[in-house]
């Protein structure tokens, strides 16, 4: 019979994957390497996880953001328009910064016909996107079009996300945020 897991433990190891990652990039990972990094043997990742793959996917999973949380109690667009700047911020200068690195390289391989990331990166694109429609149309339910502005703001501030971590123009991206941001969201009433 097969040893039960260690919640805490696994917990702990996803924690070190996206660590590692964030240090070493995803091209190379290997499990031995990985293994060691987190002290344990590439078979203990195994009975964890099954794949690298899987692995890296429940890693990925543990440092999704609370979307519900994130547009909760968003009474106007005022508000909507601060957490979106607010929420740029925190996932380009805080713990989130290396969870938002490894998104971006996933999101990448992710692209590839056949990658194994291809249904995870999909969830998390679109469920970002309906997130914010659902937030828009509740503020205005005449709001026009409002699945392709949360488009325009959930891609457009993931791109401006990656040209901040490869540029660190902390400066001149953080004012195309909060520029694009503006323009896609109507001025207060």
């Amino acid at each position: 019979m097969p040893r039960p897991l260690d919640q805490a433990r696994r917990a702990e190891l996803l924690s070190g994957v996206i660590a590692y990652i964030g240090e070493r990039g995803l091209t190379e990972l290997s499990l031995r390497p990985l293994a060691d990094y987190l002290g344990t043997s590439s078979r203990m990742l195994i009975h964890y996880f099954g794949t690298k793959e899987q692995m890296l996917v429940a890693a990925l999973e543990t440092q999704r953001p609370d979307i519900a949380g994130l547009f909760a109690d968003v009474p106007d667009i005022d508000t909507l328009r601060r957490r979106l700047i607010e929420s740029f911020v925190v996932n380009t200068t805080s713990d989130w910064a290396t969870s938002t690195r490894v998104l971006f390289q996933v999101l990448g391989i992710a692209s590839v016909p056949g990658s194994p990331y291809a249904a995870y990166a999909e969830e998390a694109v679109h469920g970002l996107v309906e997130a914010l429609t659902r937030v828009l149309t509740e503020l205005d339910p005449a709001f026009p079009d409002p699945q392709t502005t949360a488009t325009l703001l959930i891609s457009g501030i993931r791109g401006l996300l990656q040209d901040r971590l490869v540029t660190g123009d902390n400066t001149r991206v953080s004012k195309a945020a909060r520029r694009l941001i503006n323009l896609a969201l109507p001025p207060a009433r």
